[in-house]
């Protein structure tokens, strides 16, 4: 299943990004760039959507990502965590 696979690669990058909170500045940008994603998310998906739709949003997310955040290097890290965040207001979601 998408979607299983895809929460897995969600949740390891946000544990990533929390597991960076020494490194202050770097955690803050990081948590910076992944509302912005966020932010992108709510615009494509809506407000009512559903793990599989996020999923399906997420295959092809480089793409857009790129103009969103403002280091390239760290987009797959921003992106996972991202999802991650966005997918707990999935109609079917569930911890």
């Amino acid at each position: 299943m998408r979607a299983e696979s895809a929460r897995q690669e969600w949740e390891e990058g946000y544990r990533r990004i929390q597991g960076s909170r020494s490194d202050a500045r770097r955690y803050r940008a990081l948590l910076t760039d992944a509302d912005l994603v966020r932010d992108e998310l709510r615009r494509r998906v809506g407000q009512s959507f559903t793990l599989a739709e996020l999923a399906d949003e997420y295959v092809d997310a480089d793409r857009w990502m790129r103009e969103v955040v403002s280091d390239p290097l760290e987009l797959p890290l921003i992106g996972a965590a991202a999802f991650h965040l966005h997918a707990r207001g999935a109609t079917d979601y569930s911890p």
